[in-house]
């Protein structure tokens, strides 16, 4: 049965069909409104920019990652532009209007709507997603460089070392996710000093019971483990060598019953305590390290016959899972993008939570995918799924909202197909090619003070062998330089 196109009435506004109607599942624009009015940011007239158009685009702004955001409007509604019944076309604002509309917009919206649509997908039967029964869940961060302006520098900070201030402001990034389906859960975006565990603490307002929450042994501390646990959720995390739990009982499979106190509390005050269960391995193969480490993992998980010790182990590596959902962030989603690109703090923050909508967004179709075609949505490609969603965005614009559901599955029989091959067992190490440069490091002196002015001919000044100035026939006087003052 072909598709019909879409009737649009003369009188209605650009602005008010503006929707991307891929992701109508995951954000129907009813919720959108509800949260503008909940946030205080509905419009008292029609502007050519509405805010629900401005959330719409602070989430396409991270599935059009290279383009300018005036390109990002045009992609936006380049299928609604096509079939557009009136002469002249709704023209495209200016670069300034969007700057102007996304600080009246603000960062409440977008951080409400991450609250109320970021949940678990995977179900049951979701490959990966359950082990023992639990939902595998996963905590870690990551540091972004940020615009240098003063003020991200001043609310984000820089780092420094013994060489001296960092290059670019950096902000420090967390996120919870599903192990199975790579779903954002929950995240935030802090300075880059924030301390991880204490940061880490917040994002357990999304954990809760029927959990297995993995972390590294950055994020160990026992204020975190009290509040997982009062949370309901089960814990394995890695410890590292400093720590020096107290020994209860050793259990029939190797693994031991061990009490963790909070810092600079009495270690023989046994009220203050916690019981969890410690599982040392090493790792035999060179490759993957010193075979001589003993890695520790700590576990809520105490019975040995129930929860065997290699099954958490091998459910402590499913962590990893995080660093790949980072990866298709950082190398995939924001592709060129090396760093986040407003110019104040407020920009940043919001620009990170549309890059958090727009991810779940792009895996919830994904695990649609994955359900639909019978796969594991963990073997479809993340970057052609982003170019599938690009190039079908215009087709769910022209056509009536009829027939978007037959279309979506068009859609999800096409992402079905781009299966990955099957993921191999390698390691890849934390190394770099190149980490040296011969330039200096740029200061304030190197700022450009001199204005070039006329064209590069007229600083030609040619000279003999022996230095003295040649005049050219018919030429002006050398070029002379006018020193600016100092900004």
């Amino acid at each position: 049965m072909p598709f019909t196109i879409r009737q649009i009435s003369p009188d209605d506004k650009l602005a008010s069909q503006v929707t991307v109607d891929i992701f109508a599942r995951v954000l129907p624009a009813p919720l959108i409104d509800q949260v503008l009015a909940e946030t205080h940011r509905i419009e008292q007239r029609h502007r050519r920019l509405t805010m629900r158009t401005m959330v719409w685009l602070l989430i396409a702004m991270n599935i059009w990652t290279h383009c300018a955001i005036p390109t990002v409007y045009r992609h936006l509604t380049r299928g609604l532009r096509w079939i557009w019944p009136s002469e002249p076309l709704p023209p495209i604002p200016q670069s300034g209007a969007f700057t102007y509309r996304r600080y009246q917009l603000g960062v409440r919206p977008l951080h409400t709507l991450m609250r109320r649509i970021c949940r678990p997908r995977a179900t049951p039967t979701t490959p990966g997603a359950f082990l023992f029964g639990l939902r595998l869940m996963a905590l870690d961060g990551t540091i972004e460089d940020v615009a240098d302006t003063p003020t991200n520098a001043a609310y984000f900070g820089r780092p420094g070392s013994r060489r001296g201030p960092g290059a670019f402001p950096q902000a420090k990034l967390l996120y919870l996710i599903e192990c199975g389906t790579h779903a954002i859960v929950d995240a935030g975006i802090w300075p880059c000093r924030t301390s991880e565990w204490s940061i880490g603490k917040r994002l357990l307002r999304s954990v809760g019971p029927g959990m297995l929450l993995l972390w590294d042994c950055g994020f160990h501390s026992h204020a975190l483990l009290t509040a997982a646990q009062e949370r309901g959720a089960q814990i394995v995390g890695r410890i590292g060598k400093h720590l020096r739990p107290r020994v209860q009982t050793v259990l029939a499979d190797g693994s031991v019953l061990v009490t963790i106190f909070p810092p600079n509390h009495g270690r023989w005050e046994k009220l203050s305590g916690m019981t969890v269960r410690m599982i040392s391995y090493q790792l035999s193969m060179p490759a993957l390290g010193d075979p001589t480490t003993v890695h520790r993992l700590i576990t809520t998980l105490l019975d040995p016959v129930q929860y065997p010790a290699r099954a958490i182990i091998g459910a402590y590596h499913e962590h990893w899972e995080v660093e790949l959902m980072i990866d298709e962030i950082d190398t995939q989603q924001r592709a060129t993008q090396q760093r986040f690109r407003s110019q104040k703090p407020v920009g940043v923050i919001q620009e990170f939570y549309g890059l958090v909508l727009a991810h779940y967004a792009i895996r919830a179709v994904m695990h649609d995918a994955g359900t639909y075609g019978a796969c594991d949505p963990d073997r479809i490609s993340f970057v052609l799924v982003v170019q599938e969603i690009q190039a079908t965005l215009r087709e769910f614009q022209q056509t009536p909202t009829a027939d978007h559901e037959r279309l979506y599955h068009r859609l999800l029989d096409a992402c079905a197909t781009m299966i990955l091959p099957k993921r191999r067992f390698r390691i890849n190490p934390r190394v770099v090619k190149q980490k040296m440069t011969k330039f200096l490091r740029k200061g304030p002196d190197h700022v450009q003070r001199n204005q070039l002015r006329g064209c590069f001919d007229d600083a030609i000044c040619r000279v003999t062998l022996t230095g003295d100035p040649i005049r050219d026939p018919g030429r002006p006087p050398p070029f002379q330089w006018t020193q600016c003052p100092a900004p």
